[in-house]
C-alpha cells in the first residue's frame, strides 16, 4: 500500500484528477477532517485534484452535484432520498456515511413557553431554506402530530439564525444540534435555557450526512475510492487530535472562535460520528436493514410517490478496505 501511496503522489500535476468538492455548511469543527486532508496532500497523493468551496444546506450540495457544478458534495443523505425519488434514472449516489447518528433537530428558548413538541405548532420557524433539518421538519411534525402547515416559515441566511432567535423574531429555528448549540451559546445563551427536540429522540431512525457523488465521477471508481480513502485517513487523525482540524478550519476562516469549534468537533464526533456501529465495522458503511427502514420512513415523511431503492440512494461498492476505515482512536 505504502508503494501504491509513493507511485500516486508521483503523478504528474497534469495528470491529476480535478474535483470539485461542495460542503454542506460553512467551514467548521465537524467537516474539518475534509479541509486537513487537502491541506496534508492526502487527495493529491490519490492523484485528485481537488477544490473545497463552503455550502449553505444539504439540499443545496445535492442541487450543486445534481446539475454537474460540483463532483462531489458533503450532504444529509434524507436529501438525496427525496432528490432521489423525484428523479428515477438520475439517482446521485451516497458513497461514504459520515453521520451513522443524525445531527437534526430543532430548538427554541425556554423562555417562549415551548416545552414540547406540540407547543410549536402556530410558531414562527427560522431557517434557511436548504437546511438539512428544516427539509425534515415536516417528518418530525408527522411524529409529534405537529400540524406542520400551522408552522410559518421565515426563511434566514445562516448567519442569521440563530441572532434571529436570540432577538425573538422567530420562535424556533431548526439546525444540526452541534451548529445550534454552540452558535447559541456564542451568543450568550446557556445550555440550560435551550429547548431541543432532536428527531432522534421522536423515533426517526435515519441516517445523517454522507459523501455524495455526481454520476460522471461515479464512472471513475478509482477516483472516488481515493477520495474517501484520503477522507477516512483524515478524520481518523482529527479524531485522534483535534487540533489538527481547528486548525485547518482556522485557516479558511480566521475569526472563528477556536475553543467553540474545538467544542463542536468534539460533540459531532462524540455524538455522531464514532458510534459503536463505526467503532465496530468502520467508518463510511450503513447497516443494510437500518438504512432500508430509513429510506421509507423518509419518503413516506415527505409523501413521495414510492420510496427509491436503497441500493439507488447508497453504496459501498467505492468504500476502500474496512481496516483503512477504522476511524476511532
Amino acid at each position: 500500500m505504502a508503494g501504491a501511496v509513493a507511485l500516486a503522489g508521483a503523478v504528474p500535476a497534469a495528470a491529476q484528477t480535478p474535483i470539485k468538492f461542495t460542503l454542506d455548511w460553512v467551514f467548521q469543527g465537524p467537516t474539518s477532517p475534509f479541509l486537513v486532508a487537502l491541506d496534508k496532500g492526502y487527495y493529491k497523493a490519490e492523484g485528485l485534484d481537488v477544490t473545497m468551496d463552503p455550502g449553505q444546506g444539504s439540499a443545496g450540495a445535492v442541487q450543486r452535484v445534481a446539475t454537474g457544478a460540483y463532483d462531489i458534495g458533503f450532504a444529509d443523505v434524507n436529501s438525496l432520498i427525496e432528490y432521489n425519488a423525484k428523479n428515477a434514472g438520475k439517482e446521485i449516489l451516497c458513497v461514504f456515511m459520515a453521520y451513522d447518528f443524525p445531527p437534526f433537530g430543532v430548538h427554541a428558548l425556554k423562555k417562549s413557553g415551548i416545552a414540547k413538541p406540540a407547543d410549536l405548532a402556530g410558531k414562527k420557524l427560522g431557517a434557511p431554506v436548504f437546511d438539512a433539518s428544516f427539509r425534515l421538519f415536516p417528518a418530525f411534525a408527522k411524529k409529534t402530530g405537529v400540524d406542520a402547515k400551522s408552522v410559518q416559515h421565515v426563511n434566514l441566511t445562516p448567519q442569521l439564525r440563530e441572532q434571529s432567535l436570540v432577538q425573538g423574531t422567530v420562535d424556533f429555528i431548526s439546525g444540526h444540534y452541534f451548529s445550534s448549540i454552540l452558535d447559541l451559546k456564542a451568543r450568550g445563551v446557556k445550555a440550560e435555557d435551550v429547548v431541543s427536540f432532536n428527531y432522534s429522540d421522536y423515533k426517526m431512525d435515519v441516517y445523517g450526512n454522507g459523501i455524495i457523488v455526481s454520476p460522471a465521477l461515479a464512472a471513475k471508481p478509482e477516483a472516488v475510492t481515493g477520495f474517501l480513502r484520503a477522507t477516512a485517513k483524515a478524520w481518523k487523525e482529527v479524531a485522534a487530535n483535534p487540533a489538527l482540524g481547528i486548525a485547518a478550519a482556522k485557516k479558511r476562516d480566521p475569526l472563528i472562535d477556536e475553543k467553540l469549534e474545538t467544542e463542536r468537533l468534539d460533540m459531532s464526533l462524540r455524538l455522531n460520528v464514532l458510534t459503536p456501529f463505526v467503532k465496530q465495522n468502520g467508518m463510511g458503511d450503513v447497516d443494510p436493514a437500518r438504512f432500508a427502514r430509513s429510506v421509507k420512513d423518509v419518503a413516506e415523511a415527505f409523501d413521495l410517490p414510492s420510496a427509491p431503492e436503497p441500493d439507488k440512494v447508497f453504496s459501498a461498492k467505492f468504500l476502500p478496505p474496512k481496516a483503512e476505515r477504522m476511524v476511532a482512536p
